[in-house]
């Protein structure tokens, strides 16, 4: 049965300040769906492309080649990453 087979999840926000970067790290994002919450991000890429999401997209970090998430607005940029629970 459905009810037998719960699932559980785990989620981790993160903001990244005005003008701030945060360096990617592939195996920290595997499996997590992220959801921008608010302000705006700005994904860059490894070969030096880039691309903005603001609140409400959803999106995922893997296998896109990234080198950081920044964030070019002027309001904090809160992010929140949803993956299964481990364990």
């Amino acid at each position: 049965m459905a009810e037998d087979r719960a699932t559980s999840f785990a989620a981790r926000t993160v903001t990244v300040a005005p003008g701030d970067s945060r360096p990617h790290d592939e195996d920290e994002w595997r499996g997590t769906l992220i959801v921008v919450e608010a302000g705006e991000i700005e994904l860059r890429c490894r070969a030096g492309g880039r691309r903005r999401f603001a609140a409400g997209a959803v999106l995922w970090f893997t296998g896109l080649n990234l080198a950081s998430v920044h964030n070019p607005g002027d309001e904090p940029a809160v992010f929140r990453g949803i993956s299964r629970a481990t364990g």
